[in-house]
């Protein structure tokens, strides 16, 4: 009989949990072997080992300079035996303490993580200080109950209004567009660097996970006399900061003389085009 991924039984008695079969029990006891001490995640391959052969994940081993066990030092030693021993343990998924009961080969590990049902999101929305957090199906009544300021518009194709641009200071502007069945939210923020001058940045990010993003590509174009600014990449998937894609500059990015060309009456009309792959 082959051997399954998934530890729940769909025959079992209702109302009680499926038991876990020997094999599954061993599983789960060898994975423990893989445990960081750091993290308490598992380090998959590649696995890196102190000189004393005590084990780090790869995340915990760039953040770190000595062995959390030994004190020793760290070094870039591969485990190559353990790796082997990985490749025939099935790894619980990370949100088991939340329901998931899911055990897969540490190569579909983070595939199924990134979609599980059980996963909590953060509130996306930029700008707040909303510690919120739930499941993807709640992220939607999430905003609009306690963001009641953003707006939603349907369609492939709308005006993105962001109004009184040459208020002083950082702000965020945000508003939701719902199309292909999905909703996207577009944020312009304006940020001042060290020097006093004031840059914007935009972009757009999914309610959805990576793999949704990837089929959509969103099209930002502003226009003004014989002037026009465009920008063309993909969404950003719910789990992306969209701080770190500001940092890496990976936006529509413009100044504040270039949003006074496209400007009328102090507000700034950003045409928004989602398109399917």
């Amino acid at each position: 009989m082959s051997e399954q991924t998934a530890t729940s039984d769909t025959s079992s008695t209702p109302g009680k949990a499926p038991a876990q079969s020997d094999t599954t029990r061993s599983s789960i006891d060898l994975a423990t072997l893989f445990q960081c001490p750091v993290c308490l995640d598992y380090a998959l391959p590649p696995i890196l080992q102190c000189p004393r052969g005590h084990l780090v994940c790869s995340s915990c081993h760039s953040k770190l300079i000595s062995c959390p066990i030994c004190r020793g030092p760290l070094g870039f030693i591969r485990n190559l035996a353990m790796e082997k021993v990985a490749d025939f343990v099935l790894f619980p998924c990370r949100y088991a303490c939340l329901g998931c009961e899911m055990t897969l080969p540490h190569t579909e590990k983070a595939d199924h993580e990134e979609v599980c049902k059980f996963r909590l999101y953060s509130c996306p929305c930029p700008g707040t200080l909303c510690k919120w957090q739930g499941s993807m199906d709640a992220v939607m009544p999430h905003l609009a109950n306690m963001h009641k300021c953003i707006t939603t518009i349907e369609g492939e194709d709308i005006t993105f209004l962001a109004t009184n641009i040459n208020l002083d200071g950082a702000f965020d502007w945000v508003m939701m567009q719902s199309c292909y069945g999905f909703h996207f939210m577009l944020v312009l923020q304006k940020q001042q660097d060290h020097n006093g001058d004031q840059q914007f940045f935009a972009t757009v990010k999914l309610m959805g996970t990576r793999k949704e993003a990837e089929k959509f590509t969103y099209r930002f174009e502003l226009k003004g006399h014989r002037r026009r600014l465009t920008w063309e990449a993909t969404p950003l998937p719910i789990h992306e900061d969209i701080a770190k894609t500001v940092k890496n500059r990976d936006c529509l990015i413009f100044g504040a003389n270039t949003a006074l060309h496209f400007a009328e009456n102090g507000d700034l009309s950003i045409n928004v085009t989602i398109n399917k792959c």
